[in-house]
Formats: C-alpha cells, sequence, structure tokens
C-alpha cells in the first residue's frame, strides 16, 4: 500500500540530495502524450545493487522541486506526496516506471527519476510533452451573398480545443489563397481557456468575388502539431451565392409557337443575366415611346392583326439596356357572296365569289354535299342538280388552327314540266304509259281518264333525283281513252294528255324520256365517235400530205430525166453534122 512519507525520512533524504550527483552521460529525455492519454515515464536508470530506494518529482518553473513519489526497495512499499493536480492520477512500478494517467497541459514538466544508495544519488530527467487535437474546423458566420467587385467578409473559419495552438489555412476550388492587397483580407487569432489552457483558433476572411467564383468551393484547414508530428484537418466545403448585375436582357413569347393567329393571349418574359435576376422591367408595345412598368412577365390577351410590330422590354434604371422580337399576328378572312340559303329559278345565272384575305398565301378548298370539287363552282343557267350545300374553306398550312368557312344552300326551283310517252307490250296485251315529271318543289302527279274523270291510283313511281322523276302505269283499254297526267308544286299546275288507242288497234310507240344518266353515256358515246371520226379524218390529212410531197419529187425527177436526154440528142446531132462538114 502507497503511504506518506514520515519527517525523519524527508530529513535524510534532503541530506542525500545535497550530495547527489548527476550520472555521467545520461541527457535530455522527451515523453509525447495526447491529452487525455496516460504517461509513461520510464526511470531510464540502471537500478544499483545498493539502492535504498527511488523517488520522482518535478521542477517549478523557478527550479525547484516537488517529490510526488516514493518507492522503497526493501519495503517494496510505495508512497505518494500530498501534491493535490496528482491525487488518484500516480503509478511508480518496481523498475520505478511512473505512469501519469488522463494528461493535462499543466503536466508539461521537466520531470527527474532519483535512484538512491547509501553513498550516492543518480538521476535522469524527462521532459513531458502534451498534445490535443484541435476541433475539425468549420466555416462559420457565412456571408448570405458575395458581390462583384466588393471586398466583403466571406466567413470565419474555426477550430477549438487545440494544444498547442495551429495555424488556419483559407483555399478556394483547392488552391491556398494568400493575403492580396484588396482581393484578399485574412485575419488570424487564437485565444487560450485560461482553465482547460486549450487553444481556439479563428481566421476571418475578406474577400473580393467575381463571376469566376460562381459555384467555386471555398475550405479552410488547421495544421497542428501531435505526438506523431504535424498534421492537418481540412472543412467541408462551402459554396456561396455571387451576386452580379445583369450586362443583358433577352425577351421571349410565351408558350412557344412557330406562329401567332388571332384571338390567341401571348405572354412576353423579360429576364436579365444578372444575380439576383430584376424582378421589374419596363415593356414597350409597337408605336410607343413610353413603356408599360410591370414584372418580368407582360400578358396580350385575344390579340388582333394589329398587334403585329417589335416588341421591346428594358430594366428599370438602365433604359438603354433593351430587347426585342418580332410578333406577327396572323390573320385570315373569308367572305362568301351570296352566302347562306338561296333560292332561284330554273336557268337563271348564279355569280358566286369566295374572297380571301390572310396574312400568308391560303389555301381554298370547295365542297359540294361533302364531297370536294376540283373547281369553284360557277352558274351561267342553273339546272336542278346544281341545287346543295355548298362550303368554301380556306386555311393557313403553317398557322395550327387558324382554318375559315362559309357556306351557300342553294335551291333550284321550277314550274312543273310535263312529257308522257307510251309503250305497247311486246304480247300485245297492254301498254305502258309514262309520265316525266321535272320540277322543283317536288310535284305531286295524278293520272286521269278523259270522260270518266276517275282518279287513276295504281302508279308505279322512280326516284325523285336532280329535280326528276316519272310516274308508270300499265292498262289494257278496250276502246280509244284519253290519259291526262298533271303535276302541280308550289310554283304552278301543269297538265298534259295523250290519247291511247284500244289494245286492238295498232299505234305508234312515243320513245322514252332519256335519264341523266342514259343521257351521259349519250353524250359520252358520242364524244367517243367525234373523237374516232377527227381521228380518222387527220390520218387522211396527213396521208394526202404524204402522197403530194411524193408526186411532187416524182415529177422533178423525170424533168430532170427528160433534160438530159435531149441534151444528148443535141450533142449527137451536133457531131453528125461536124462530119458532114469535114467531108
Amino acid at each position: 500500500m502507497a503511504s506518506k512519507a514520515s519527517p525523519s525520512s524527508r530529513l535524510v533524504f534532503c541530506l542525500l540530495i545535497s550530495a547527489a550527483i548527476l550520472r555521467p552521460g545520461l541527457g535530455w529525455y522527451t515523453v509525447n502524450s495526447a491529452y487525455g492519454d496516460t504517461i509513461i515515464m520510464p526511470c531510464r536508470l540502471d537500478v544499483p545493487q545498493n539502492l535504498m530506494f527511488g523517488k520522482w518529482k518535478y521542477e517549478k518553473p523557478d527550479g525547484s522541486p516537488v517529490f510526488i513519489a516514493f518507492r522503497s526497495s526493501t519495503k517494496k512499499s510505495v508512497q505518494y506526496d500530498d501534491v493535490p493536480e496528482y491525487k488518484d492520477r500516480l503509478s511508480l512500478s518496481e523498475n520505478y516506471t511512473l505512469s501519469i494517467s488522463n494528461a493535462k497541459i499543466s503536466d508539461e514538466k521537466r520531470f527527474v527519476c532519483m535512484l538512491v544508495t547509501e553513498d550516492n544519488v543518480f538521476e535522469a530527467p524527462t521532459v513531458v510533452k502534451v498534445f490535443k487535437q484541435p476541433s475539425k474546423p468549420e466555416i462559420v458566420s457565412k456571408a448570405p451573398f458575395l458581390e462583384t467587385e466588393q471586398l466583403k467578409k466571406l466567413g470565419d473559419c474555426i477550430s477549438k480545443d487545440s494544444y498547442p495552438d495551429g495555424n488556419i489555412t483559407w483555399y478556394r476550388n483547392g488552391k491556398v489563397l494568400s493575403p492580396l492587397e484588396g482581393v484578399v483580407v485574412i485575419i488570424f487569432k487564437k485565444e487560450m481557456d485560461p482553465v482547460t489552457q486549450l487553444y481556439t483558433m479563428t481566421s476571418s476572411l475578406e474577400y473580393k468575388t467575381s463571376k469566376a467564383d460562381i459555384q467555386m468551393p471555398f475550405t479552410c484547414s488547421v495544421t497542428y502539431y501531435g505526438p506523431n508530428g504535424q498534421k492537418t484537418i481540412h472543412s467541408e466545403q462551402a459554396v456561396f451565392d455571387i451576386y452580379y448585375p445583369t450586362e443583358q436582357v433577352t425577351i421571349q413569347v410565351l408558350p412557344p409557337k412557330t406562329a401567332i393567329k388571332e384571338g390567341d393571349n401571348i405572354t412576353l418574359k423579360c429576364m436579365g443575366n444578372g444575380n439576383p435576376p430584376p424582378e421589374e422591367f419596363l415593356f414597350y408595345l409597337p408605336g410607343q415611346m413610353e413603356g408599360i412598368r410591370s414584372s418580368n412577365t407582360y400578358t396580350l390577351t385575344d390579340v388582333r392583326r394589329n398587334a403585329t410590330g417589335d416588341y421591346r422590354c428594358s430594366l428599370m434604371d438602365k433604359k438603354s439596356m433593351t430587347a426585342s422580337t418580332a410578333i406577327t399576328v396572323h390573320y385570315l378572312d373569308l367572305s362568301l357572296n351570296p352566302s347562306g340559303e338561296v333560292t332561284k329559278q330554273l336557268g337563271d345565272a348564279l355569280p358566286v365569289s369566295c374572297t380571301i384575305s390572310a396574312s400568308r398565301n391560303a389555301t381554298v378548298v370547295w365542297m359540294k354535299d361533302n364531297v370536294r370539287l376540283r373547281s369553284s363552282p360557277s352558274f351561267s343557267s342553273l339546272h336542278y342538280q346544281d341545287a346543295g350545300n355548298y362550303v368554301c374553306e380556306t386555311a393557313l398550312q403553317e398557322v395550327e388552327g387558324l382554318k375559315k368557312r362559309e357556306s351557300l344552300t342553294l335551291i333550284v326551283e321550277g314550274k312543273p314540266q310535263i312529257k308522257m310517252t307510251k309503250k305497247t307490250d311486246p304480247s300485245g296485251l297492254s301498254k305502258t304509259i309514262i309520265c316525266h315529271v321535272e320540277g322543283f318543289p317536288k310535284p305531286a302527279i295524278q293520272w286521269t281518264i278523259t270522260g270518266s274523270g276517275s282518279v287513276i291510283n295504281q302508279t308505279e313511281e322512280s326516284p325523285y333525283i336532280n329535280g326528276r322523276y316519272y310516274s308508270k302505269i300499265i292498262i289494257s283499254p278496250e276502246e280509244n281513252v284519253t290519259l291526262t297526267c298533271t303535276a302541280e308544286n308550289q310554283l304552278e299546275r301543269t297538265v298534259n294528255s295523250l290519247n291511247v288507242s284500244a289494245i286492238s288497234i295498232p299505234e305508234h310507240d312515243e320513245a322514252d324520256e332519256i335519264s341523266d344518266e342514259n343521257r351521259e353515256k349519250v353524250n359520252d358515246q358520242a364524244k367517243l365517235i367525234v373523237g374516232i371520226v377527227v381521228g380518222l379524218l387527220l390520218a387522211a390529212l396527213v396521208a394526202g400530205v404524204v402522197y403530194w410531197l411524193y408526186m411532187k419529187k416524182s415529177k422533178t425527177a423525170s424533168k430532170h430525166v427528160n433534160k438530159d436526154l435531149g441534151n444528148m440528142e443535141e450533142n449527137k446531132k451536133l457531131e453528125e453534122n461536124n462530119h458532114k462538114t469535114e467531108a
């Protein structure tokens, strides 16, 4: 058990100290310990055989000793002196190694191990160094934003509880920031806690930022000394919002469209490239000198064609910084004359015009009863088949949704016209009487037999197409009769009669009325015949021309031959005459 030293032993020990000498060749020895750990100090002396006891002391700043532990070599007992700061912290082993638990900054002293014999005192000094790792540095009091071209405090880098004190370094994007007048200003200070003797280091950074610092990380580090040498701890990154003035203004039209048409709502949006972006602008409409104050957007509703023009916007405080955009409001007007429901008489002329006015070339399509026409309608003489629902439709292909259409409902009216035909059945037992009627509105047909005046209802009617239809009856008259066909509509009542002989009396049949379909077939056949005839005439003409050219060439050749023969005969006669003269 450890016990306190008696007064007599202390007296003896003090006498021995006065005669103590240091062991030759034993120099300084340093023990490094981390704050809070156990300090272990070997005695570093060989234990002599005649050792009486061993003892540890430390030296005050003025050099006076303070004894803290004693161990007898004979009694094997350990005694610790009454030193408050080391109460319950000391441990002295059999080989006189001293351990101090829970190392503190105040333990940084010069300790001495003393081994005492009957005639000598041996000492081995040990210097204790205590180190405390500082806390991870942290950037505090950060500026909410930095402004370009202004020297402004960025923040404080703080690291606490260090021993000895450390040094703080600032970094921008991983590169060391060194002081530079007017650009980088670093102020460093340190404070020591009087109780713990630990240091707190603070470094303030003032920085003149630029747009190049946007999204750039800033960090700081603390460099300190520990038991194993120098070390560095880095802080977390800090990124700052950089404020800079607007240098350019842009304007755009929302929502983005390839083309704007009348009736659309458009929004002009003005933007500045500064940070923070401007919140208010002046908007200038076409032809207006004074700007309209608004937020960064200005809306135009139900735009018309007169809204076409250049639109501008500018900053409130710098009107010379502007942006502009050209807006074209596309339009499409259609005027159909006449339009709506139009009633005309058969044979009348009806001019129809569909007038288009547009911001671009527009396509025009005519429809009749939902069928597309090849060309616009023109009526010099109206027919019943001309009646119907006409639609003139136009559109701008480049502008989505810009279409216009107007309609014309044409009604062609006509008084009833009648033509009656008769035909005897090949069997000779009956005759077919047909009453062909043309008119609009649809005439009602009635049959009567002259003399009796009775109405014949047993009739067969065709469909009413293009203002025409017929009514047919089949009779077997035993005597001559007169059939009367009456056609009546809102315009007029028309009557026509036909004499029909008795079935026993043969008579000439009248041809049936040609239907529109058959008339078209006949017309097509006539066109075909005319085409064939014209083709034959052209072929004959070509053949005649060829023959004429051939004959002309033949006559010319014959003349040349005759001339050559005449010349030969004349030459022959001249030769004969020459011979006679010579004879």
